[in-house]
């Protein structure tokens, strides 16, 4: 068995941003509009409001402008700001409410919007108390709960589906959402289409005391992470982990094998940690994929988390890159 399929390990796995809190999804409900509808009506039921991919959160009224919010902002269904046409029903709670989701149409007054996983701007809107404000998710994701995480990457993606899906693949007529946002079906041919999900191998390849980092053109700078690729039709995870390596930086792999996932809605992956054994060590980068890549040893890891590596800054906390190497460093996978 390859390093990294410990049982420890397996027992930690979830435990990365987004790695799920037991959300009772409650499939049966998508299919019954009364069921779903009194739902919408008890006081305990809730809503999460995204905007342009943002989740309404709450900020502290003492925290410093360049922190980031406490956690989500969810309203009551009772609110102005929302209803249930078109909502998006997102699970049951452990005392019996719902959550929903939903996108807010706003076109707030001022300069252009940020977008991107640079966005530190918030956007306040007039109706919701000055507390709520829309915040980047990539910004705020390692200050929600398991549950809040759960439910705003869950939002994210199937929000942005219906938005990018909104038209038969099929025959091209406008499509309608059913089944409380989990299908959408064209009226005029009948074609069903369910939200997608698009799986990427994210891969911690070792060679000795080594690990291999890269980092693509337009990042920060200074930001490296581990290489990433999405799986090809008929392909395997390790063939994909091998064949990604070897494009982008000609690194040859041997042994693979599987860690951990995490849901990453931006928009709509499922990011599959591998971890993979190097039988070369001289790094051709392919300039079309990456803009550099580079051998760190731990000890040179162990700095750049500290912040003390001259050229290389860690991974973003919260992404399954920084929680596997994370656990690397501790040599806590295996």
């Amino acid at each position: 068995m390859a390093k990294g399929c410990g049982q420890g390990f397996m027992k930690r796995a979830e435990e990365v941003v987004f790695g799920g809190s037991g959300l009772d999804r409650a499939a049966a409900l998508r299919n019954d509009p009364e069921g779903l509808q009194a739902l919408w009506q008890d006081p305990r039921s809730r809503v999460l409001l995204m905007w342009r991919g943002k989740p309404l959160c709450f900020r502290a009224a003492d925290l410093p402008e360049d922190y980031a919010p406490d956690g989500l902002g969810l309203l009551p269904t009772t609110h102005d700001l929302v209803g249930f046409e078109g909502t998006l029903f997102l699970g049951l709670d452990e005392d019996g409410g719902g959550y929903f989701a939903q996108n807010l149409v706003w076109d707030p007054a001022g300069d252009a919007i940020p977008d991107g996983f640079l966005d530190l701007s918030e956007q306040q809107h007039p109706d919701l108390p000055q507390t709520h404000v829309f915040a980047e998710l990539r910004r705020v994701m390692t200050r929600l709960t398991p549950r809040e995480a759960e439910l705003a990457a869950t939002a994210r993606a199937v929000l942005s589906w219906h938005q990018s899906h909104g038209f038969c693949s099929a025959c091209g007529a406008k499509s309608e959402m059913l089944e409380a946002g989990w299908q959408r079906q064209c009226p005029s041919c009948g074609t069903r289409h369910f939200p997608r999900t698009d799986p990427v191998v994210i891969m911690l390849i070792t060679h000795g005391d080594k690990v291999l980092l890269g980092r693509s053109p337009g990042w920060p700078e200074g930001m490296y992470s581990l290489l990433a690729g999405f799986v090809e039709p008929g392909e395997t995870l390790e063939a994909a982990v091998r064949r990604e390596v070897f494009e982008e930086a000609g690194i040859t792999v041997g042994a693979v094998s599987y860690l951990s996932s995490q849901p990453w809605a931006f928009p709509m992956s499922l990011m599959m940690g591998c971890v993979g054994v190097a039988t070369s060590d001289e790094i051709k980068i392919d300039p079309l994929e990456i803009e550099d890549a580079r051998w760190l040893t731990r000890q040179e890891v162990m700095a750049s988390f500290a912040g003390a590596h001259p050229l290389v800054k860690p991974a973003r906390k919260g992404a399954i890159a920084h929680f596997l190497l994370e656990n690397w460093l501790a040599d806590t996978l295996g």
